[in-house]
């Protein structure tokens, strides 16, 4: 069971996904469907991308993926952003009438432009919620000692660049 502590390094991630999806919603509204089918796509992009943006935090907090490093995380959001699109389409869409496999397809290739975005964006906010959080948290006081030494690991590359 997942505890408080693995909520909270959740948070961040479940943010981002959950404002990605909503943002589809006003796409589809500039789009010209009804606000009606806005709203549903929204919330049905929404839900899953804040359930594996908060995933990815656990994961991160549990050490499968590292700070600064896009090779695992843009894996697993190809895997991931397909899945939530998929159910968006089930839910309120009608894009699947070339078949689920090449929908699944370009939604695996547009996933690597939504990780960059992603992980630059959980980059920026994840070690400003963790200061805020590693004094009640363990799991954020480890997450945070992990983005500082990559931080000085980086400060020290480029000081010998120089």
């Amino acid at each position: 069971m997942i505890g408080r502590h693995s909520l909270e390094l959740a948070l961040p991630g479940a943010s981002i996904g959950a404002v990605a999806g909503a943002m589809a919603g006003g796409l589809t509204l500039l789009a010209g469907q009804s606000a009606g089918l806005a709203a549903l796509s929204a919330l049905a992009l929404a839900a899953p991308l804040a359930l594996f943006g908060g995933l990815y935090g656990v994961l991160l907090g549990r050490g499968v993926f590292r700070p600064g490093t896009f090779g695992p995380a843009g894996l697993y959001w190809m895997a991931a952003y397909p899945l939530s699109r998929l159910f968006q389409e089930s839910v309120a869409g009608v894009g699947l009438a070339d078949g689920v496999l090449p929908f699944l397809g370009f939604q695996a290739m547009v996933s690597l432009g939504f990780a960059i975005g992603f992980i630059w964006l959980h980059e920026r906010l994840m070690p400003h919620w963790l200061l805020h959080r590693a004094g009640d948290n363990p799991h954020a006081a480890e997450l945070l000692d992990h983005y500082v030494r990559h931080a000085q690991i980086l400060s020290r590359r480029k000081g010998a660049r120089r």
